[in-house]
């Protein structure tokens, strides 16, 4: 299906997309494309359009001009937030929000992709699938063992990965990641690299980083936004010889 005179292939596909707040330009003719199963790395620094981008991703933030098409079909800058989460997009942000005074095992719970309509939700029992499905996300998150604690005493890192698997709890095909290194120990960042190499063999994974230890280990395609565009794409390896990435980001 075209959108916009376009026809793609991609899973999420951004084109010509800019947005001005009072006279500056957060992205400038941006255009992105990430494919199923996919997982990229966006790097850049401090104002590039990062946040801005996945603003619009998530119906956020509406473009100035552009479109933004999920599965070929969806233009996203036409939908709320709430009709691109239903879509299968999910989004952490780099503080994580989880339930501090409820326990790990029902953070989960309250997250999963269920009917959460006041009246099946107060008369539900946990089925068997139900129960099935939280330990295989404790375990693909590194939580088992955690469970019956409270959310509030987890490390920093394992409250990012309980919110990484809240969102997993709702099936996304697309999850946006800002900044999941951010405050880890370095085991931490070594699990969590792992991790999402995981979540990306079954979806689409967009990760904001600014720890390049992190992105190498992550070992995937990255792009370098500057002043709302794309400045450079590739491997790590070619992106941080690029001469421009390494004077207005990698240099500083």
């Amino acid at each position: 299906m075209a959108i916009g005179g376009l026809t793609t292939n991609a899973l999420l596909y951004l084109d010509n997309v800019s947005v001005t707040f009072d006279g500056f330009r957060a992205l400038n003719a941006l255009s992105l494309s990430i494919d199923a199963q996919e997982m990229r790395a966006i790097i850049g620094p401090n104002g590039a359009g990062k946040t801005t981008m996945m603003d619009v991703i998530t119906g956020k933030t509406r473009p100035n001009q552009g479109v933004a098409v999920f599965e070929a079909s969806h233009d996203l800058t036409k939908l709320d937030e709430a009709s691109i989460a239903e879509l299968g997009i999910g989004r952490k942000f780099q503080t994580p929000t989880v339930f501090e005074m409820h326990t790990v095992e029902d953070n989960i719970l309250l997250a999963l992709k269920t009917d959460r309509r006041p009246f099946p939700t107060l008369f539900s029992k946990r089925t068997k699938a139900e129960k099935e499905r939280i330990d295989a996300l404790l375990e693909r998150v590194r939580l088992t063992g955690s469970r019956d604690r409270k959310a509030g005493e987890l490390s920093h890192g394992q409250k990012q990965w309980l919110e990484i698997g809240m969102l997993l709890a709702q099936e996304p095909k697309l999850l946006l990641v800002d900044e999941p290194a951010a405050g880890m120990t370095d085991q931490e960042t070594a699990d969590t690299a792992d991790l999402l190499r995981e979540i990306a063999k079954t979806a689409s994974v967009v990760v904001v980083e600014h720890d390049m230890v992190f992105v190498r280990d992550l070992g995937v395609k990255v792009t370098c936004l500057h002043e709302g565009s794309v400045l450079a794409e590739g491997s790590l390896d070619a992106v941080s010889t690029n001469e421009r990435v390494v004077e207005v980001y990698l240099g500083r």
